[in-house]
C-alpha cells in the first residue's frame, strides 16, 4: 500500500490551527469565568446599597430624619448577619440613631422586605453618654454609657420596668459585655412625649429605652432574633467595627 505525505509546510499550518483554536476555546472559557465573577461581585457590592436606597426613597426617611448613609449601613449590617445564620427575623432592622438628640424620634423599626415604616419613637442613651446628645460610649461594666454596634434581640421577661426584651451584643469591644452589663430593651416614663417639656430626655442605665406606653409594641416587633443597630459617627466604631468593614 502505498503511504501518503503532506508536505511539512501544510502540516506546520494545520498543527498551528489546531493549537490557535484550543488556546482560543481556552481562552473564551477563563474570560467568560473571570467576567462572571466580576459581575457576581458588583452586584454582591452594590445589591446591598441599591437595596436601602430604594427603601430610603420610597419610605421618605428623609422627613423622619434618617440619613440614607445610616440606612445603607444597617441594612449592610442586617444583610451580613442573615447570611452568617445569626437572626431569626429576616424582615425587620431597628435603628438608634444617635447622632440626633433624644428630644427627636430617633428609634427607626423598618421591614425591609415589605417596605414598611412599622414604629418611630424616642429612644433613651446612657446617663454618661451625655445629655440631649449621646457623644460618650463604652462597653465598660457600670459605665451607665450605651454602647455601639449590632445587636441581636433575644426572649423578653417581667423586671422592674415590667415587659423587657434581652439583647447581645454581637460586636467585641464595643458591646459584647451587653448581657454581662444587664442592656436591654425596656419601657420607661423618663423618655416620651411626656417629657417634651423637660430641659432633656430622661437617660438610662445604658439601655435603649423606650417610651413605657410604647414598649409593649416596639418588644413585640422586635423580640426573638431581630438586628438592632445602635448607630453615632464615632471614628473608632466605625472604622473598628468588623461588621460594617466586613
Amino acid at each position: 500500500m502505498k503511504k501518503f505525505f503532506l508536505p511539512t509546510s501544510i502540516l506546520c499550518l494545520l498543527t498551528l490551527f489546531f493549537a490557535l483554536s484550543s488556546f482560543k476555546a481556552k481562552s473564551n472559557k477563563v474570560a467568560y469565568k473571570n467576567a462572571a465573577v466580576k459581575n457576581v461581585s458588583a452586584e454582591d457590592l452594590t445589591s446591598a446599597e441599591a437595596v436601602s436606597n430604594k427603601l430610603y426613597d420610597s419610605l421618605k426617611l428623609n422627613e423622619l430624619g434618617l440619613s440614607k448613609e445610616v440606612l445603607q449601613m444597617a441594612y449592610k449590617g442586617q444583610q451580613q448577619l442573615l447570611n452568617n445564620g445569626v437572626l431569626n427575623n429576616d424582615a425587620v432592622v431597628a435603628i438608634a440613631d444617635f447622632s440626633q438628640p433624644s428630644s427627636q424620634k430617633r428609634l427607626y423599626i423598618i421591614d425591609t422586605k415589605n417596605y414598611r415604616v412599622l414604629f418611630n419613637t424616642y429612644v433613651a442613651h446612657g446617663r454618661n453618654s451625655g445629655l440631649t446628645y449621646a457623644e460618650r460610649f463604652s462597653n465598660r461594666p457600670e459605665s451607665l454609657e450605651s454602647s455601639l454596634g449590632f445587636y441581636v434581640t433575644k426572649n423578653t421577661y417581667f423586671g422592674k420596668h415590667g415587659l423587657s426584651l434581652k439583647l447581645e451584643g454581637l460586636e467585641k469591644g464595643f458591646n459584647d459585655n451587653a448581657e454581662a452589663r444587664a442592656i436591654v430593651l425596656h419601657g420607661a416614663e423618663y423618655i416620651g412625649t411626656s417629657r417634651a417639656d423637660a430641659a432633656y430626655m430622661g437617660r438610662s442605665f445604658g439601655c435603649p429605652a423606650v417610651p413605657q406606653a410604647q414598649s409593649e409594641t416596639v418588644i413585640n416587633l422586635l423580640k426573638n432574633g431581630t438586628c438592632l443597630f445602635l448607630y453615632h459617627p464615632t471614628e473608632q466604631y466605625l472604622h473598628g467595627s468588623k461588621i460594617l468593614n466586613g
